[in-house]
């Protein structure tokens, strides 16, 4: 694939939001200080709390570092992230990241990836790498991660410890040869979908360790739905693959 990251390329870092009031504010500029490299798009559904007016506030400070993509409902985690990845290469970004506006994920992190892929095309944040490292979240919640992860393990074969994150990086080469229009998958599933289509692809996807931490602030978006997706959504994506149509 491509060489190291040249100095002059672009990350954009891709945040959906619904109700982020609280954080979004406070986690832009952690974002925005990891350096000039990245850039940061909040793809905002309608949020009864103005998020979206906070960010657009915040646009006159960060002029031409910050982007905001409004949707006019909550239309799920995994056409936000579509949305923001489409916008990432239209306007020419050679690396794409997802990050929760929460704090569960640590700006701090930001620059490994990009350190990380100069030897890779998709870099996975693992909350299981190096055993589990999280924190604050309730035995249960942890539990269904984690077993998540080995039964996605277990029948897609996707060689990795934490296949249900959601902070990652990309290359835009990545993005550009994934067919975006038959990704319909959201939440969890929709984490797998991504890093399962590339790793069949046979892009190169590494794993870089992190710390999970629980959100303070907010409501956690995450719903018996979800789960129910991921796990037959998991058996769609295997036989998919199996006939060739992933």
């Amino acid at each position: 694939m491509n060489p190291a990251a040249a100095p002059e390329a672009r990350a954009l870092v891709v945040m959906p939001t619904y109700n982020e009031a609280e954080n979004i504010t406070q986690i832009i500029p952690e974002v925005l200080r990891q350096g000039p490299l990245f850039d940061v798009l909040v793809v905002d559904d309608n949020s009864p709390d103005g998020t979206a007016g906070l960010v657009r506030e915040m646009q006159t400070r960060y002029d031409g570092r910050l982007f905001l993509l409004e949707r006019p409902g909550k239309m799920g985690l995994g056409r936000a992230y579509v949305a923001g990845f489409r916008y990432a290469l239209e306007h020419g970004y050679d690396y794409i990241l997802e990050m929760d506006s929460d704090f569960s994920h640590d700006p701090d992190t930001l620059p490994r990836f990009l350190e990380a892929i100069k030897e890779a095309d998709l870099v996975l944040g693992s909350r299981y790498l190096t055993g589990v490292n999280v924190i604050n979240w309730p035995l249960k919640r942890l539990l269904l991660s984690y077993c998540a992860s080995i039964y996605t393990r277990t029948i897609t074969g996707l060689p990795v410890k934490d296949p249900t994150g959601g902070f990652k990086c990309f290359r835009r080469q990545v993005l550009e040869t994934l067919d975006l229009d038959r990704v319909h998958s959201g939440g969890y599933s929709f984490q797998i979908e991504m890093s399962l289509r590339a790793w069949k692809r046979g892009f190169r996807v590494k794993e870089i360790p992190i710390v999970f931490t629980d959100r303070v602030g907010g409501h956690s978006k995450m719903s018996s739905r979800i789960v129910r997706e991921a796990v037959w959504m998991v058996w769609k994506l295997k036989f998919q693959s199996m006939f060739g149509r992933l």
